[in-house]
């Protein structure tokens, strides 16, 4: 069952192996050991997200500030480093306030899921030869299935707000969903093909000649603002649209629950420069330097280049996010599938 978890040829394998023979030496049921060596896993994986989300939010602030001759945060720490730390602790001692007729049930469950399902996308990205929590033969499929649902947790924390501005950004969130989930899935299924495989690091392996982004460049550039998209990002960002409706599905959040809705949202920009990161750019494949650090040099610059696109083009009408969709980007993730596949029957 472990090997659900730990493929044979990874590292940790072993270690695993160690401590099962030990445990069923002294008597401890296998189940047990499975469930306490996950503990381990699953801090090693939070910390990573967090100490990660902390530095997005330093490097937004950043890279806004000389997009627009400033310095950004500079006060906090050496160039503002100490400024997420701060952050973190205004939001902890801010008191979270339901307004009468919120669900309130619904209202605080809702960003908690939202991180959730943002988080579980790092379950089956595989970091480095090895480094994969799950290495799943529908790892592909799992990361749009859990990737997805974030959005329904934005749309019923929009809902239970008992606000018109939360519904009406939090149906704006559905519309955009379903419109760039879609080239989104067919701009990834064209790596999919190439690989032959719907595995993450069947995937990275298929790269080692040549990345996909060389294979795919409609593909990348198609993912590439697709997710834009998915993850709330500018010139996307017409679920919050603060000059049209205050703040969207956000305006009755405060204190911790709006942390948590923010932590999720940066943790789905992290995500999707993984994501693109193992589909598109070789994964942890590189010279010289170890393969994990060539991964991050990728995904962050994967996130700068989002960055850099947020802080320089403005917000679009939400109507004309959701024609580009359906008559340019849909029909061009169209093409590029059938290409694909006519390239490879032949």
């Amino acid at each position: 069952m472990w090997e659900f978890f730990y493929a044979p040829d990874q590292w940790a394998y072993g270690i695993y192996k160690a401590v099962e023979t030990w445990g069923q030496s002294v008597g401890i049921p296998v189940s047990l050991i499975q469930l306490l060596l996950l503990i381990p896993v699953a801090v090693i994986l939070l910390a990573f997200i967090f100490l990660n989300v902390m530095f997005l939010t330093w490097m937004e602030r950043k890279v806004a500030g000389h997009i627009q001759v400033r310095y950004g945060p500079m006060r906090t720490g050496w160039h503002g480093l100490m400024q997420p730390v701060a952050d973190a602790v205004k939001l902890l001692f801010k008191e979270p306030i339901a307004l009468p007729g919120v669900d309130r049930f619904i209202y605080f469950l809702s960003p908690m899921f939202m991180f959730t399902m943002a988080m579980m996308v790092f379950i089956v990205i595989p970091f480095s030869p090895g480094w994969v929590v799950a290495s799943l033969d529908y790892g592909l499929l799992f990361i749009f299935a859990v990737s997805g649902m974030s959005s329904f947790f934005v749309l019923a924390g929009g809902w239970c707000s008992n606000n018109k501005w939360s519904l009406l950004g939090a149906m704006r969130t559905v519309a955009q969903v379903i419109g760039y989930e879609v080239p989104l899935i067919l701009s990834a299924l064209g790596v999919a093909l190439l690989a032959g495989s719907l595995n993450l690091t069947d995937i990275v392996a298929s790269q080692k000649g040549m990345w996909n982004i060389v294979k795919q460049p409609l593909g990348f550039i198609l993912f590439l603002m697709a997710s834009l998209a998915e993850a709330n990002r500018g010139p996307f960002d017409l679920e919050e649209a603060e000059q049209e409706l205050v703040g969207g599905y956000l305006t009755e959040y405060s204190g911790m629950p709006f942390a948590m809705f923010y932590l999720g949202e940066y943790t789905h920009l992290l995500a999707s420069g993984a994501i693109i990161t193992t589909l598109f750019l070789g994964g942890w494949q590189g010279p010289l330097l170890p393969p994990i650090i060539w991964f991050l040099i990728k995904c962050y610059a994967v996130i700068f280049i989002f960055m850099w696109i947020r802080w320089t083009y403005p917000r679009i009408r939400v109507d004309h996010l959701l024609q580009f969709n359906w008559k340019f980007v849909l029909p061009l993730a169209l093409v590029n599938l059938g290409i694909t596949s006519l390239v490879l029957v032949l």
